[in-house]
């Protein structure tokens, strides 16, 4: 049962960044784009994306963190909560991949579906960098890993 929650749960989602667009990379650049502020060019409906997913996401976090468990399982809580040079490393490569093509794993997974060219291609690239990853920079200490999201 599990599985076929963690599928729906998946196909909502999917279905979100659609609906909302945000499988298009050039919708995501538009509103990365700042400078375009200026140009008119800018396109802010991103951020009312993030905002309606923090409307969602932070009430039932907060109950679930209440309850000790998420309503469909155990509630996952990263296991450090400091800043370190592996997490800001990390969030500024993710940052940089963002700005350059536009997409991140949810939408590029969305995507695929699609059959987009470059949403394939990021795609493969992303699987490089996970096993990457876990090739040199995992076996070095601990960290968060696909087991740890999974267990």
């Amino acid at each position: 049962m599990p599985v076929v929650l963690a599928l729906v749960t998946g196909l909502v989602f999917g279905a979100g960044l659609t609906v909302s667009q945000m499988v298009d990379p050039a919708k995501v650049l538009a509103f990365l784009d700042i400078a375009g502020i200026a140009r008119g060019t800018w396109d802010p409906s991103l951020a009312f994306v993030m905002g309606g997913a923090l409307a969602v996401t932070a009430p039932a976090y907060y109950v679930a963190q209440r309850r000790g468990q998420a309503a469909l399982g155990p509630l996952f809580i990263p296991p450090r909560r400091r800043l370190d040079k592996r997490l800001a490393v990390g969030a500024v490569m993710f940052g940089i991949g963002w700005g350059l093509v536009g997409f991140c794993p949810g939408p590029a997974v969305s995507a695929l579906g699609f059959g987009a060219t470059k949403a394939i291609v990021f795609f493969a690239a992303m699987l490089g960098g996970m096993a990457v990853y876990e090739a040199i920079a995992a076996p070095r200490g601990p960290g968060l890993t696909a087991a740890d999201i999974s267990a």
